[in-house]
């Protein structure tokens, strides 16, 4: 396993969650990274992604100003801090390395992914 996503969780409507990615058996702090999500019967879409120095960021639309990515590369691990979450934010949360330095939008942009954590928002 190269990608560990964790710190998923039941959380009622309007609270918060924070998931974590850490990588093992590599670094992944030259590469761009992001986080995508599939809830059940959808398609898989892009939350947010990073580049690899943590000063470009990207959201899709529907959680921009409630969700906050962030990485250490330090600790080769990244974040994604929820907040105000929604029962539409219910899905399983992928974390993914990109093939380039700076994040992208788009799944094929990614090469390593982790094995998903699940978020599921009550309401």
């Amino acid at each position: 396993v190269q990608l560990q996503a964790s710190g998923g969780g039941l959380v009622q409507a309007g609270g918060s969650l924070r998931l974590s990615c850490v990588a093992s058996k590599r670094t992944f702090s030259n590469n761009g990274m992001g986080w995508f999500r599939q809830a059940p019967g959808k398609e898989r879409e892009f939350v947010a992604a990073i580049g690899w120095r943590g000063g470009t960021t990207s959201y899709a639309g529907s959680v921009k100003g409630r969700f906050t990515i962030s990485r250490d590369n330090a600790k080769n691990a990244m974040y994604l801090e929820m907040n105000s979450l929604k029962p539409e934010d219910t899905a399983v949360y992928y974390c993914a390395a990109a093939r380039s330095s700076y994040g992208s939008r788009e799944a094929g942009g990614y090469n390593y992914w982790g094995q998903g954590t699940q978020v599921t928002v009550s309401s």
